[in-house]
């Protein structure tokens, strides 16, 4: 198998063992904001791209790659060599053979996806927009527009009190995967914010530290001519900001809190080089 062609299947494979763990939602460019209130009200807003992996064209790629292309053959010292025809006849009569496997299992692995996207096929022409809609008839999601290749646009916004946890995003149908914000409530009007979705780091959020690692053999050309056609990826950058008039206890951002007439306000900036999940502890009044 050549370069560019193991660099296409590592890819894929990656893609879809993710998927089928439900790690196959991610953030794009956003920015994100959490206010935290004495007596527990609280408001969350989401505004930016959100990419789901089960509609991109990288998980569409296997259906592309069903097109015969011939191992490398090899010399007795393991110098790369140009195929006989007896061998290439060979390879082909094996592909030939195994066709029907390949046919089934790739409806297995639609039939997969639909199941944890709401029964939404990935493969149906009008997938993106039956998504859209999905969305749209859940409470909170104000915008969502499709920008093609798996991105959508969105604005979510929700508040309330603070009576039991909250995450984002929670989509009916969907199979539970990556949280992008999880608010956990504590004894005591304690309040524990985690964002795992906002990093790269492996146990927080592994579909974005994959699609990082996927980006980088996309831009490997000289492994091979085909080996640029990886589909472009979106990268994750943006903005999560807690502002509060609690007692914070506890938080990971790189300079603490910063005083404003909303209360004090912590900030994280990230991107995909971002390891540590942001995470805060804050002591609301009754």
């Amino acid at each position: 198998m050549n370069a560019a062609l193991r660099i296409r299947t590592t890819a894929i494979l990656a893609a879809f063992a993710l998927a089928l763990t439900g790690c196959f939602v991610s953030p794009g460019k956003f920015t994100s904001e959490l206010v935290l209130e004495d007596g527990g009200a609280f408001s969350f807003t989401y505004d930016g791209e959100i990419f789901f992996l089960g509609l991109s064209d990288l998980a569409q790629m296997e259906a592309t790659a069903e097109e015969f292309e011939a191992d490398e053959c090899y010399t007795d010292n393991y110098d790369v060599r140009d195929c006989t025809e007896t061998e290439l006849a060979e390879q082909r009569t094996e592909w030939d053979a195994g066709a029907q496997e390949r046919i089934a299992k790739a409806q297995k692995e639609a039939e997969d996806m639909a199941k944890m996207m709401g029964g939404i096929d990935p493969t149906d022409p009008e997938a993106a927009e039956k998504l859209r809609e999905l969305l749209l008839r859940h409470k909170g999601w104000e915008r969502v527009e499709v920008k093609g290749n798996g991105v959508f646009d969105v604005r979510y916004v929700a508040s309330g009190n603070l009576s039991h946890d909250f995450s984002f995003p929670v989509i009916e149908g969907f199979h539970a995967g990556t949280t992008f914000v999880e608010v956990i409530l504590r004894d005591e009007n304690t309040v524990r914010v985690n964002a795992p979705g906002y990093s790269t780091q492996d146990d927080a959020n592994p579909m974005s530290a994959m699609m990082g690692g996927m980006m980088g053999l996309a831009n490997l050309g000289s492994l091979g001519e085909n080996a640029g056609n990886m589909p472009e990826l979106p990268s994750m950058e943006g903005t999560f900001t807690i502002v509060t008039n609690g007692t914070i206890r506890a938080n990971n951002t790189d300079e603490g809190s910063t005083t404003s007439p909303r209360g004090e306000v912590l900030t994280w900036e990230v991107d995909g080089s971002t390891q540590n999940a942001p995470t805060a502890l804050i002591k609301l009044a009754n």
